[in-house]
């Protein structure tokens, strides 16, 4: 597996950080083939210390993030709650197998989630025609809708992105690459 560590806002690594990582990740390294990427992000968040750790394999996203005013409580609550997504995923995959599904392959982007098991259905359909704009534009539009995000065709680019407002009141812009 390969492991990335980011510092962001300030907060830097110390080499015995970076070991204690490296080390617990590699322990999830059992479920997943030499192809899996994990990316950590460390950061500082006011007073307090912010682990975000990503895990992609085959086309499936295990995400957890924690925080609190220890990094190395952010390690040993993070951990368990993507061993827990990865041994879900799994078992599932087991059961779809001994059913004798021909779609056992085909699980892309599967976003799992802590809870519930139960997933919602879905209340309520809208659609539009994706327009091309610019970013400015995006933001002004999700602005006046009043929205969290909002997804439309970058005129400059010719993709969709998809624009959203941030805890901190700030854009964050998604630039999909297919």
């Amino acid at each position: 597996m390969k492991i990335d560590i980011i510092e962001r806002n300030g907060y830097k690594v110390s080499q015995r950080l970076e070991r204690i990582l490296n080390e617990k990740l590699k322990k999830l390294e059992k479920y997943f083939d030499k192809a899996a990427n994990a990316k950590v992000v460390c950061l500082k968040d006011g007073k307090q210390e912010k682990l975000e750790i990503t895990i992609t394999s085959k086309g499936v996203l295990y995400r957890s993030e924690v925080t609190s005013d220890n990094m190395y409580n952010n390690i040993d609550f993070a951990l368990p709650k993507l061993e827990k997504q990865i041994v879900r995923n799994v078992e599932k995959r087991k059961e779809i197998k001994a059913k004798g599904s021909k779609q056992e392959n085909f699980l892309p982007f599967e976003f799992l989630q802590e809870e519930p098991e139960e997933l919602p259905s879905i209340y309520k359909k809208k659609t539009f025609d994706l327009d091309p704009m610019l970013v400015d534009d995006a933001r002004f539009a999700i602005e006046r809708l009043g929205h969290d995000f909002f997804v439309f065709l970058n005129a400059e680019t010719g993709k969709i992105n998809i624009i959203y407002r941030r805890k901190d009141g700030k854009f964050g812009l998604i630039d999909l690459v297919y």
